[in-house]
């Protein structure tokens, strides 16, 4: 407590001052303070200065650094071929067990005690020692990255560039591979096991990591600043009901009405842009198919994470030198069909396959589900349109439209908003149709009333005023939802 002195007739008084408050950071410097802080974090590596001429979009790597990774791939190749793996090619992963481990680092201890060897500046055993071993058993540079359960997206663009998307966020990482040919070899280590081919005649690629996360490469000759590697991190923890409420993406009244769709047999389109959410969202929602329903999962890269045991799980396969044919995800949705499935999720129509799912959602498979890439409800039914004429059948326009009505229930939109927040922005309900168009009525949105100070948004969500036409099909399948959820108001109190 501090004080001030005030003169009075009889002398003089002192008086307690409160202590003045600290000035609160504006949401600026709190920004760069995160930044700073997060820039201090291992995983990132100071930047190289780049010469002039160098290309912004392909990087560069100085001598020194490349002379260091050089080195390790040269050891780690040896390892692996003398002694760890010999009959297994360089391209090919191998499994990191105690008793190959175990032996890969008592020859490395070996080599770096040895006279002759001299461990490179600015560099500690521990961390040369650690990259080492991510060459001989993972995937090089990018292997930490990996193992990062606070990383969501890793993204090579070419050998010198390297992103990462942390807590909604883009940084550049500093970290680099040798060359292109370093991220070729990585790239086939991860292909390769699943019976894809990674090569010239085959450049686009998608596959996924052995814990599940998506992986796109574009390779030469049509990656032209170098072979770039995307890769969609898995979640270790796989996300529930309860995350996303207490994320604010949904709130309980949302969550209870989409476990009604989803037990009711509600065909269900989950629609969004990249990264907005789409797959956890599906994942979410198919924890809701009841244990004894059979189901029929059909996806290009297997990320579904269905827990019930009656599961039968498919994924598409790329041509390759050996095995040339191609099986697609249509081929998938129609040979699924003679599998005796009560549900069919496939991870995503982006072709042709959107006709024969919506037949499987007109013929008896009800509670079937999938995701497409569009930026509202209205636009999911022109983009499942444009699809389903994708699939060669010469049909009217107004036949699609009336396909469409009659097979889905309901588009639950999710959206990734500007202040890296993902949330589910509508439900909606398909009412069928009115002369040409197809009817929809919104049961719940996110309402956006703009940005707070911090630049997070404020908005809330709540229902529209209108109660759904599915409400008899809930109550037969034991859902009363109150009235009282569906009643509008104008904000959250």
């Amino acid at each position: 407590m501090s004080f001030f002195r005030r003169k009075e007739d009889n002398g003089v008084v002192e008086e307690p001052v409160a202590p003045s408050k600290p000035a609160q950071p504006t949401p600026e410097e709190k920004k760069k303070a995160e930044e700073e802080a997060l820039l201090e974090d291992p995983i990132f590596v100071p930047k190289d200065e780049e010469p002039p001429e160098a290309s912004p979009q392909r990087g560069f790597i100085p001598e020194r650094k490349a002379a260091l990774l050089r080195m390790q791939i040269q050891i780690a190749d040896n390892l692996r071929q003398k002694f760890l793996a010999p009959d297994i090619s360089l391209d090919l992963p191998i499994d990191r067990t105690p008793e190959l481990e175990r032996m890969a680092m008592e020859k490395l201890e070996q080599l770096i005690g040895s006279s002759g060897f001299r461990l490179p500046m600015k560099i500690d055993k521990p961390t040369f020692v650690s990259n080492v071993m991510d060459e001989i058993f993972g995937f090089g540079p990018i292997q930490p990255l990996i193992e990062r359960d606070d990383i969501s997206e890793i993204m090579v663009n070419g050998p010198y560039i390297i992103f990462v998307e942390m807590k909604g966020r883009l940084r550049e990482t500093g970290r680099k591979f040798l060359d292109d040919d370093h991220v070729e070899r990585i790239v086939k280590r991860i292909v390769l096991p699943l019976g894809r081919a990674a090569s010239s005649e085959h450049p686009l690629i998608d596959a996924r990591l052995p814990d599940g996360s998506r992986v796109n490469s574009v390779i030469r000759p049509c990656a032209i600043d170098g072979p770039n590697l995307t890769i969609r991190k898995f979640s270790k923890d796989k996300l529930g009901v309860s995350d996303l409420l207490r994320f604010g993406s949904l709130t309980e009244e949302m969550a209870m009405l989409l476990e009604a769709a989803v037990v009711s047999r509600r065909n269900i389109i989950v629609s969004g842009g990249t990264g907005s959410g789409k797959t956890t969202l599906i994942n979410i929602l198919s924890g809701y198919i009841p244990e004894h329903e059979r189901t029929v999962t059909i996806e290009d890269a297997a990320e579904l994470q269905l827990r019930q045991r009656n599961v039968v799980r498919l994924e598409t396969k790329k041509p390759t030198p050996t095995a040339p044919t191609e099986v697609t995800i249509r081929d998938c949705v129609v040979n699924a069909l003679r599998m005796r499935p009560e549900r069919i999720v496939v991870g995503e129509c982006r072709s042709g396959e959107a006709l024969d799912m919506l037949q499987a959602m007109n013929t008896g498979h009800d509670g079937s589900m999938t995701t497409i890439h569009a930026n509202t409800p209205r636009d999911c039914m022109s983009r499942l349109e444009t699809l389903v004429l994708m699939a060669g059948v010469d049909l009217p326009l107004s036949s699609v439209r009336k396909q469409i009505a009659s097979a889905i229930h309901m588009v639950v939109q999710a959206a990734r908003l500007r202040d890296g927040s993902r949330k589910v922005t509508h439900v909606t309900e398909i009412l069928g149709m009115e002369g040409d168009t197809v009817i929809m009525q919104d049961i719940y949105r996110f309402f956006d009333e703009g940005d707070q100070a911090d630049g997070s948004i404020n908005g809330y969500h709540g229902p529209t005023g209108v109660r759904p036409n599915s409400d008899e099909s809930f109550r037969r399948h034991g859902f009363n939802l109150p009235p009282t959820m569906f009643m509008k108001r104008s904000s959250l109190g």
